[in-house]
């Protein structure tokens, strides 16, 4: 069964099975087969009530035992269930009863019928099944890449996802009512967007970007999900720490994969976040033309899944938008969508949910203005080219990125905006520094009609408290005409880069099976480093691999650490160095 219905991967001994697809259940027989004329032969499913008959089952006997297969409808609540088969006599009396086995049903986005049904097989290879992938991150103009493990077939991560929803506000309140709502991908998406943080409930990771992370772990220090899923549930449901965008939306994507939801990872550049739904962002100057705090996400991460929306009118299904960072509350609690990407390039904030908080973000104007003493603001600039850029998600064909802007948004001037009576507030934007930011004013004078450059020397200990792996520096120019209010802004970003090593093996054969493995791909340039297996590869036998590479900095490093992990090969596995990292080539030996 759990090969058929693609699930082999989660468990070999437990049944689980898709929705909408049969599946077959054999009962061994310790005595011969009653005639069954005058008998009756029931099978019992511990489920909501108003799924009750929609169920069915057929049977074919052979000697000394009953094959039962059994058909689920497509819109069958998702979970746990408990089945028992009881046979009975003619008037009703139990002669025999198997004792109760339980299997997981999950979403089927193979069954045209469910509503998460996605017509493509490569599509569904990558949304469904590959447990690794990539999370962009960096800015518009030097985009960067973090491999992520989302593991989402690894040892009881199926029982640890359904944990999580038993834990949800609702569940917890009234399961019943929870459990009948389980069969529509719309509840069970919104659902886990407000339950992968930890904000208003039992979640699963608390956000921080303040960088302060002693107390739990620092955001860059997580490379899959796995590990922050178990320690949620090991530790009774009590909150991972700490967790970004990229975090969330890691976990999120191994949760949704795993009950069946097509899902991808999506990176939003220059982001804006909403605060107030008027769908422009203000940038402040006070007359001296220092800048009010930092208004800008770099980038942004959130997820899409896939699914029909029978709440919206025609033609919102497909792509939907679910951002499980903490925000601003929707309904009254930290969650986001599910969204379709449709109604945010046609400007339909009016649909549910939260599309004019998605809109802001991907499309929002930038209006820069200079505040006087007395609080009265002059507009000098606006600008709708600045907000959602470079949006992107990693390709079905590889791991290279592919650009997605263009379902989000129409090309400059001919994008569909709301109706301005829609919205009445302003806009602010905030960004992922763990520090607070430092600006730094440097005054250039030009004489009229002359142009040349000035340089401009920024020290390190004006930045370096707010150093750190995903942040960059924004130099911000303005040129102000003393006759005139007119502003000139120009901005570029410069990125601090963190030496990443790139490894990569592919193709190790072992006996007539090959095996494709590929660890962390990250741009480098300046290490040198080799990945090599030393001796023979075989199945369910460690491997011992030699690790080298050169350290390209000017003093010696020591306390270097490397994490291992990998999707059906190894858990997550931190290593420290015994040795400093010198100039000269180090070597490091590990068994998996």
């Amino acid at each position: 069964n759990n090969h058929t219905h693609r699930t082999e991967e989660m468990d070999v001994e437990r049944l689980v099975v898709r929705r909408g697809q049969p599946f077959s259940v054999v009962l061994q027989c310790t005595e011969h087969i009653p005639q069954l004329q005058d008998l009756q032969l029931n099978l019992i499913l511990h489920l909501d009530s108003q799924h009750h008959g929609k169920w069915w089952f057929n049977q074919r006997n052979a000697q000394g035992e009953v094959m039962l297969t059994l058909h689920s409808p497509t819109d069958a609540l998702v979970g746990l269930y408990s089945m028992t088969v009881v046979l009975l006599s003619a008037d009703g009396q139990i002669l025999e009863q198997t004792k109760p086995q339980t299997f997981y049903l999950l979403f089927n986005p193979w069954c045209k019928d469910d509503s998460v049904y996605l017509p493509s097989e490569e599509l569904l290879q990558e949304y469904i099944l590959n447990e690794n992938g990539i999370l962009y991150q960096g800015s518009w103009d030097d985009i960067t890449t973090v491999p992520w493990n989302f593991g989402q077939f690894e040892k009881d991560v199926v029982d640890i996802c359904f944990e999580v929803l038993d834990n949800s506000p609702t569940a917890l309140k009234n399961s019943e009512m929870e459990i009948a709502n389980r069969g529509s991908p719309v509840y069970v998406s919104r659902t886990i967007t407000a339950m992968v943080n930890a904000n208003d409930d039992r979640g699963v990771v608390s956000g921080r970007w303040d960088g302060k992370y002693s107390d739990g772990v620092a955001p860059t220090r997580w490379t899959g999900s796995v590990p922050i899923l178990r320690r949620w549930s090991e530790d009774g449901g009590q909150k991972v720490r700490y967790g970004q965008c990229w975090v969330f939306t890691g976990v999120a994507c191994t949760v949704l994969r795993c009950l069946g939801i097509p899902t991808r990872c999506i990176t939003n550049y220059s982001s804006a976040h909403d605060t107030d739904a008027n769908i422009s962002v203000d940038y402040l100057f006070n007359d001296q033309l220092e800048i009010s705090p930092s208004i800008f996400r770099n980038y942004h991460c959130w997820v899409e899944s896939w699914m029909k929306r029978d709440d919206l009118p025609e033609g919102y299904d497909g792509w939907q938008v679910l951002d499980p960072t903490p925000q601003e509350r929707s309904d009254g609690i930290f969650c986001c969508g599910p969204c379709p990407v449709r109604a945010v390039k046609e400007g339909e904030v009016g649909l549910k949910y939260d599309t004019p908080f998605v809109f802001s973000e991907v499309n929002a104007d930038l209006i820069v203005w200079i505040v006087h003493p007395d609080g009265e603001r002059i507009q000098v600039s606006q600008n709708s080219k600045v907000i959602g850029r470079n949006i992107s998600t990693k390709s079905v064909y590889g791991d290279f990125r592919e650009d997605i802007t263009a379902n989000y948004k129409y090309p400059e001037g001919k994008n569909k905006r709301p109706y301005p009576e829609l919205f009445s507030a302003q806009w602010h934007l905030q960004t992922n520094f763990t520090s607070p930011l430092r600006t730094i004013h440097s005054k250039i004078s030009l004489h009229h009609f002359i142009a040349h450059k000035e340089v401009l020397r920024l020290q390190y200990g004006h930045y370096g408290a707010c150093v750190s792996e995903h942040h960059m520096i924004r130099v911000t120019a303005l040129l102000q005409p003393t006759d005139q209010d007119n502003i000139i802004l120009q901005e570029i970003n410069i990125p601090l880069k963190m030496p990443a090593l790139h490894i990569k093996v592919m193709n190790c054969s072992i006996n007539t099976s090959t095996v494709s493995m590929a660890l962390a791909l990250l741009p480098m340039t300046d290490i040198c480093s080799k990945f090599q297996i030393i001796g023979k590869a075989i199945v369910s036998r460690k491997l011992t691999a030699h690790i080298s590479f050169n350290n390209p900095l000017p003093v010696s490093l020591q306390g270097g650490m490397f994490t291992v992990e990998g999707a059906g090969l190894t858990e997550a596995k931190e290593i420290k160095t015994q040795y400093v990292l010198v100039l000269e080539i180090m070597q490091s030996m590990y068994s998996t």
